[in-house]
C-alpha cells in the first residue's frame, strides 16, 4: 500500500537481536553477471585489438592481407581455443561462488549482553576467518553501492577502525550483498552515537561531551587550565 513504509528483510529488530543473517542470492548472481561480462570484454579487446590492427597494417603499409580470407579461415578456430582457455577460470569460478556465499555469516551486535557490541564477520571455505570489529574501535562507517550493485538492488557497508584506516586507503571489513544496507548502516550509525567518543561517519561528525577539567591540589597544569577556562567564560559574557 502507498501509505505503508519501506519493508525490510531481515527487520533491523532481528539484527538488533545479534541474530546471524547472511548475503542475497542477489549477490550470487551479481558474481555470475561480472564473471560472464568479463569474459565477454576481454573478447571484444582482444579480437577487436586484432582486427583493427590487421585493417592498419593493410591500409598503412599496402600489404597482400586479406582479412576475409583471415576470419573466414581463422575467426572460427580462435574463437573456439579462446572461450576453452576462458572456461578452465570461467566455470569453477561459477561453482565455487554460490559455495563461498553460503559460508559468509554477519552480525552487527552480540547476542549476549554480557559482551560488548561489535560486527562480526565469517569468511572462507578452505581458510575459515572469524574477524570481530567492536563499535568502540568503529572510526568511520559508509555505504557503497557501485554500478552492478544498484543493477542487482544490493549494496555493501564498509567498516574502518582507529588502527587501520590510516594505513591503506580500503576498508578494513566490508558487509557485502545485503539489500537493507541502507537501514543497516543507520542502525550501526544510532548504536555508535551511544558511546561518548568521537566517531567520524560517512554523513557527521559526532563530538565528545565536554568535560570539566579535574581539579587537583597537587597538579600546577590542572589549575592552570581551569583558570583559562574561567577567564574563557568571561571572555564569552563580555561579547555577549
Amino acid at each position: 500500500m502507498a501509505g505503508e513504509g519501506k519493508v525490510i528483510k531481515p527487520p533491523v529488530e532481528n539484527v538488533a537481536s545479534g541474530k546471524v543473517f547472511k548475503p542475497s542470492k542477489a549477490f550470487r548472481n551479481k558474481m555470475w553477471f561480472i564473471g560472464v561480462f568479463t569474459a565477454v570484454m576481454v573478447w571484444v579487446v582482444v579480437f577487436g585489438s586484432f582486427a583493427i590492427t590487421l585493417w592498419l597494417v593493410d591500409y598503412f603499409m599496402g600489404t597482400s592481407v586479406n582479412l576475409s580470407s583471415f576470419f573466414q579461415y581463422w575467426w572460427m578456430t580462435i574463437n573456439i581455443w579462446y572461450w576453452v582457455i576462458t572456461a578452465f577460470w570461467l566455470i569453477p569460478g561459477i561453482i565455487i561462488v554460490p559455495f563461498y556465499l553460503r559460508s559468509i555469516e554477519y552480525s552487527v551486535i552480540a547476542q549476549s549482553g554480557e559482551t560488548m557490541p561489535e560486527i562480526f564477520v565469517k569468511k572462507g571455505i578452505i581458510n575459515i576467518t572469524r574477524k570481530h570489529v567492536p563499535f568502540r574501535t568503529i572510526t568511520n562507517i559508509s555505504s557503497r553501492a557501485g554500478l552492478f550493485d544498484r543493477l542487482f538492488g544490493i549494496g555493501s557497508i564498509e567498516v574502518e577502525t582507529a588502527g587501520y584506516s590510516g594505513a591503506t586507503t580500503s576498508a578494513e571489513e566490508k558487509l557485502e550483498g545485503i539489500t537493507f544496507y541502507e537501514e543497516l548502516r543507520d542502525f550501526i550509525l544510532r548504536e555508535l552515537r551511544k558511546f561518548k567518543d568521537p566517531y567520524v561517519t560517512g554523513t557527521e561528525v559526532v563530538l565528545p561531551e565536554e568535560e570539566l577539567v579535574p581539579r587537583s591540589d597537587d597538579s600546577l597544569e590542572d589549575e592552570i587550565l581551569s583558570v583559562l577556562r574561567e577567564i574563557r567564560d568571561l571572555l564569552r559574557r563580555e561579547r555577549e
